[in-house]
This record gives C-alpha cells, structure tokens and sequence, in this order.
C-alpha cells in the first residue's frame, strides 16, 4: 500500500450487553402475569434485557470473519457494541486492542465501520468523498500527493477507479447503484487507513452478481492484512466460502460457534454433524442456510439441544493452548484450538510493542477541519438546484410582483394609508421572504445531519467545526438573494437615493434573510424529523407575525405582552427598514384627521424613534449570531440516533 499500516488484534471476553426493559413491554407482562408485576414492584424480576450473553472472542489481521445468525441474533448489536457506537445501555467485559484496553478516541481511529445504509452527501462525487474522508482521517504529516495516490489505491482496490467523477446521488432516484453505493460506503472508511474495519450486512439490497463484485473488494482488503469482520445473513455458497472464520449466534446474544471454516465449509460442517439428531447436509446444498436451519430455534426444541452448552463443552472451546505465531497468516482451525485460551494469549501485549496514543482526538487540527468541512458543504449546496435555484427564482418572481405593486410608492405620502401601504410591502417582503428561506432549508439540513452522524462517529471532526462551516456556507447565497431583492426593488418602489440609505436598507433585508435561514437551521437542530420541524417553524413564524409591530402597533400591545416585541426580531427589522428610510423625513401628511410630519407619525403611531438606529442596527446583526450559536451548540449536543 501506499501509506502502511499497523497489524492489530481485537479480543472481548465475557462481553455482556443489557438495556432498559421497555414500558411498553412491562405493560404486557403485567397484564398477562399479575403477580409478576407484584414481584417487579417490590424490587424483584428483571428490570433490564439481555441482548448479549458471555461472548468471546478475537479477530486477527488477514482473516475474513463473519458474523452470522438469525434475525434478532445480535449480530450487528455486538459489532456496535465491540466499536463503541452503542447510544445507550450498559456494557461489561473486557476488549482488547493488540493487548492493551480498547480506548473509544484512540479505537476510532484506527478502525472504519461501514453501516448499512449507505450514507453519503448526493451532490459529491465519489472521488471528491474519499478525498474528504482521507484528508480529515489519515495522519497530518501525510502529503497531499501520498493523500491522492493512496486515494487512487482504494479506488482501484474496491474498483470505483472508472466511476471516481460520477456524483453519488439519491438512493433509488439518480446517481450510483445501491453494489456500487456499497464499494463506496467500504472506500470511504478504507482511506482513513484502518487496521480493523466492520461491516454491517455489506451484501444486503444488492442481487448475485453485485454481491459478488462487493464480497471481492472486502476479500481484496483482509488480503492487505487487515482485521475485517462483517456481519451478513444468508449468503450464497461463494460468499459464504470467501470467509475465513464465522462466529453463529443464537436469539439472546449467545454464541453457538467460533471457529474456521477451512475448504467447502469442512470444518464447520463436520462440527454440527457430529451433534446427535443434527441432519446431515445435502449434496450441493449452501452450508450456510443449512447451518441455519440445523440451529434454529425449532430444532433445537425438537431435538432437546442447548448449542450454547454444546459449544462449551466440545473441543472447539477446550482443546489444545496453542498461541498463533504469525498473525497475518493465521488463519488458524479453530475447531484444534482452546477460545478461552486464545483470547487470553491474544490479550497479552507483544514483547516490545506499546499502547496505541495520539496527541489529539482528531487527526486534524479545527482549521483543517472547518476548511475540508466547508469545501464539501459548498459543492453540496451549489450542486442542489433544486435549493438554490428555487429560492433564486422565489426572490426573483417575489420581487416582479413588489415592484408592480408598488410601483413609486416610496414617495408619494399623503396620508397614513400611504405610510401603511409602504410598512405593508416592507412586512410582507420580511415575512415572505424569511420563512421561503426557513422552509427551504430544513430537508437540506435533515440531509446533511444523516452524514454527520456518520462522520461524527468515524472521528472524521468535531460538531464544531461541521456546524460553523454549515454556517459561513449559507452567507454568499443569502447575500446574493438580498442582492437581488434591494437592486430589483429600491429603485421601482421610489425610495430616496441616499448611500446611507440603500446601505441600511440593504443591511436590514440581509440581516433579515440571514435570521431565518439560522432559524429554519436550529428548529431542525432541535427536531427528530422534516415534519416536527415543519411544525414548530409554523408555530415560531406565527409568533413572529403576531409581534412583529405591523398587525399590533407597539404601543397597542399590552404590557404584559411586550417583553415578546422586543425580542421578536422581525420587529426590529421593520423599525431598522422604516426609520431608515423615512426617520428624517419632514414631510407633512394628514394622519386620522391631523397633520403630522412622516417622523412624527412613525414616533407615535408604530413607536419608531429615528435616533435609536445604532440599537437598532445592533439588534438586528444579534439575532442571526444568536441563531447561528443555538445551531452551533444544539448540533453537537443533540443525537437523534439511537443505537
């Protein structure tokens, strides 16, 4: 390879997993057994689940191992469990990395998981994912030119090299097929360099032909001599004999068989067919759906067999205390050898060797972090017309509609219908605009938050610098949308030709957009879906029109309820927009059978005071940094996965 690597052992012993017992399921068990409810009252009966019951085990360098059992086995909980992604509940046992104890920030670091689904950003292409992968994941002292030579190496490892310009696209709708979103998923953890990499299901959702292609890309990488575990069900017979080792689970977390499979399943078969009862296999028949029948619960029922006692007691757990003395090429016959005592020589540090260290959690530092991150929000956002281009074409369609409708009205004040009129187009600019910008941009969010998790747990960055660069990527195009408001609007609707004023005028409509685009962005922070998001973003934009001080002069809103006008931002927008404009205005108008000058008015209709502008000015920039840091905090404290 282009940039080594370090050989490392993995072994758990004893490794328990437990959760909370659900409500729903005490409910059912205390309306079938009262007295079970009773007990449970007192203090007694289970309180929590079992989903993981003395497991032991080891994977090596240069072994394909495969985790197999039937649905509700365990299979994926224990490879959460063993990476450490494991949201919630309680894990005891002892893991183990080349003999030293498993550190979660040191473990991601030398190890991928590969989910299975395949998440990734649809607006990068394949090239550009392993290069954002690989940047932020391998060692800083790596060079840009070893960073894109090694790149090519895995693309051409998990043979992408022919489609590395092709954008990844929307499962099911564009882009790439769900074998090759698979190849891609395995590549971008591969780039980081791992000396362990996990697999979940990696041949699920695919046919024959496309498993294949994908089970020789992860057969290409355990032959470099790399851990690789994967958890499938069901495979074909060539899939299932590309593997080296297979660990069977059972429902309930248990281990019924840890060992090799060696040439046409040999060793696997013989081990069940010598347990009395057991079937023999047919001829030409896949071992692996015949080792999951013999084992089914059913069977085992029928028969009076417990697999998990079975398996203790045979040779495959007991005989002979051999150590393994080349671990890239051990690809020992478990069936020879003793588990408990593998495990506890494979847990003893080698002669001279050290605990795995790094100087910082992440490979790269927060610049490097929020540069990379930046780079790839910004080729995701410009390659999405369908949010650019619509809110493009929303402002533009938006803005025809202002200048028709009020076409030189800036100026023509004669009466407070006048001065309404003009405070109404200002109003409906802000509201239509702001919340077009909210709605817009929570499915890009929702999206985006799917490949942060991912990213999150591969320690790719830290949520800091994801949400700043999510941040800093929203300014151009905001600005561009005021742009193209003020520059379309300010001189149709009449306003007054003052530098001063056109700065402020545009600073207010910035502000503005900018507000309830970090708006839209904290809500879905805070939601679990679109949909609550949707949601709550109507009930805030209600409250935001109910005070905005346009359907409810301030000076009408009851003192009890004003405390919400001062910190509702839209009305500080509409004060910034119309004392801007008309604050120093002298001209007289006839207001509800009086004249008054246009200040005088604006002072004790909507109590806008002209001399107020630096707070004003101040309020309105607080609100977009005071949304931006909600979002800034919220993404990184907020986990709406559960593992």
């Amino acid at each position: 390879m282009v940039i080594p690597f370090k050989q490392l052992t993995m072994t758990f012993k004893n490794v328990q997993y437990f959760i909370d017992t659900p409500k729903l399921l005490t409910i059912m068990m205390s309306s079938i057994n009262h007295e079970t409810n009773e007990m449970r009252d007192r203090g007694f009966g289970p309180k929590r689940l079992q989903l993981l019951q003395d497991i032991t085990g080891a994977f090596r360098p240069g072994v394909l191992t495969a985790l197999m059992g039937v649905s509700g086995a365990g299979k994926t909980t224990l490879m959460d469990v063993l990476c450490g992604r494991k949201t919630g509940g309680i894990i005891e046992g002892d893991i183990r990395i080349g003999g030293y104890p498993k550190i979660q920030e040191t473990f991601a670091r030398i190890s991928g998981y590969c989910e299975q689904n395949d998440i990734h950003s649809p607006q990068i292409t394949i090239k550009e994912s392993l290069m954002f992968s690989a940047s932020l994941r391998l060692p800083p002292n790596v060079d840009p030119q070893t960073r894109a030579e090694f790149v090519d190496a895995v693309l051409q490892t998990v043979e992408l090299d022919g489609l590395r310009d092709a954008l990844v696209g929307i499962p099911g709708i564009n882009g790439l097929s769900t074998e090759q979103r698979k190849r891609l998923t395995i590549a971008v953890e591969l780039v980081a360099n791992p000396s362990i990499l996990f697999m979940d299901e990696p041949t699920s959702g695919v046919d024959a032909r496309s498993a294949a292609i994908v089970m020789r890309a992860v057969k290409n990488i355990a032959e470099m001599g790399r851990t690789v575990i994967c958890t499938i069900h069901q495979p074909s017979i060539d899939i299932f004999e590309s593997f080296d080792e297979v660990c069977l689970m059972k429902r309930g977390g248990q281990v019924i068989y840890f060992g090799a499979l060696s040439k046409n399943s040999k060793n696997l078969i013989e081990y069940f067919e010598r347990i009395p009862g057991i079937p023999k296999i047919k001829d030409n028949y896949n071992p692996a759906t015949w080792m999951l029948e013999v084992t089914s619960t059913a069977t085992a029922e029928n028969l009076g067999i417990d697999f998990v006692q079975i398996y203790k007691e045979s040779t495959l757990y007991q005989k002979l205390r051999e150590k393994p003395s080349n671990f890239l090429f051990a690809i020992c016959i478990l069936v020879h050898r003793d588990i408990e005592e593998m495990v506890k020589n494979l847990s003893i540090p080698l002669t001279g060797s050290s605990d795995l260290h790094f100087n910082t959690r992440f490979p790269q530092n927060r610049w490097c972090q929020f540069k990379a991150c930046f780079w790839k929000l910004s080729l995701s956002y410009w390659r999405s017309p369908a949010y650019n281009f619509v809110r493009l074409m929303f402002m533009t369609i938006v803005s025809v509609f202002f200048l028709v409708l009020f076409w030189q009205k800036g100026r023509d004040l004669h009466n407070e219908r006048d001065i309404f009129s003009i405070m109404g187009s200002m109003y409906l600019a802000t509201v239509f605009l702001g919340i077009m910008n909210s709605v817009t941009v929570l499915p890009i969010i929702a999206r985006e938050r799917e490949v942060l998790y991912r990213e999150r747990f591969a320690g790719m960055y830290s949520c800091r610098a994801y949400a700043f660069a999510q941040v800093v990527v929203e300014i151009p195009c905001t600005f561009t949308l005021a742009a193209i408001y003020v520059i379309s609007t300010y001189p149709t609707i009449g306003y007054y030709w003052s530098v001063y004023k056109i700065i402020w005028y545009f600073y207010t409509i910035f502000c503005a957009l900018l507000y309830f685009n970090y708006m839209g962005m904290l809500i879905m922070s805070l939601s679990r879906s679109t949909q609550v998001a949707s949601v709550l973003l109507g009930a805030c934009c209600t409250m935001l029109n109910l005070f905005s001080g346009f359907l409810m002069p301030k000076p009408h809103i009851p003192k009890w309820w004003i405390w919400l006008y001062w910190i509702c931002p839209t009305s500080w927008t509409l004060n910034g927009l119309l004392t801007s404009q008309y604050g120093d205005v002298t001209t007289e108008i006839i207001a509800f059978g009086e004249t008054k000058t246009v200040t005088t008015f604006l002072t004790q209709h909507y109590g806008f005071h002209p001399n107020q502008s630096r707070l004003v000015a101040f309020a309105i920039a607080c609100f977009p940094l005071i949304f931006a840091s909600l979002f800034f905090y919220y993404v990184g404290k907020l986990n709406f996965q559960r593992r």
